[in-house]
């Protein structure tokens, strides 16, 4: 009898042991991520996608696109800067949701986050408080803010797309890693 307890206890130990190991060296974990730095701005490409719109729907849908230009691995840690200004009047800023976990990121590595925000009507921009109308967004990585990089939104096509924003804050998804 007492021989089966001492078994049972040495397995739910090793158990237990082997489990948290593997959660310590898992990809993405602060263990791997304190080897690396903190992605920096300049050290990433950056796009930003906005989806074809859904019929009657007053959202849209944007994809933001980051992928790892430099040399060595960065570690993504929270969610980065996003901005449409229109000129020096109104501006709308990206709120990140959810929770955003480091992420260590590879050379050529690629990370998403979505983006969706309330569509302004075409001509209604008058009407609204806060409308902001461009085509370009400014972004940084997170912890990065000085070194903000003007991008241009482009449609699923590629093709230069104008941003008509009609609220003060986007919602942002938390950064994933991306497939390859």
């Amino acid at each position: 009898m007492r021989r089966r307890s001492l078994l049972a206890a040495g397995a739910a130990a090793l158990t237990l042991t082997v489990t948290a190991g593997l959660a310590l060296t898992g990809c993405g974990s602060p263990r791997m991520a304190a080897l690396h730095a903190n992605c920096t701005t300049k050290g990433l490409r950056w796009k930003v996608t906005v989806l074809k719109k859904q019929p009657r729907a007053k959202h849209r849908e944007a994809r933001l696109s980051v992928v790892n230009k430099g040399a060595d691995p960065c570690v993504f840690r929270g969610f980065p800067a996003f901005e449409v200004h229109l000129g020096k009047g109104p501006q709308s800023d990206a709120r990140g949701h959810g929770r955003a976990l480091p992420i260590d990121l590879p050379r050529g590595g690629r990370v998403t986050a979505g983006l969706r925000y309330r569509d302004c009507p075409e001509g209604s921009q008058l009407n609204e408080p806060v409308a902001v109308t461009n085509d370009t967004a400014l972004v940084s990585a997170p912890h990065d803010y000085p070194g903000r990089q003007a991008v241009v939104a482009r449609d699923e096509k590629g093709k230069r797309l104008r941003m008509n924003i009609c609220t003060d804050t986007i919602w942002m998804g938390p950064p994933r890693e991306a497939a390859e």
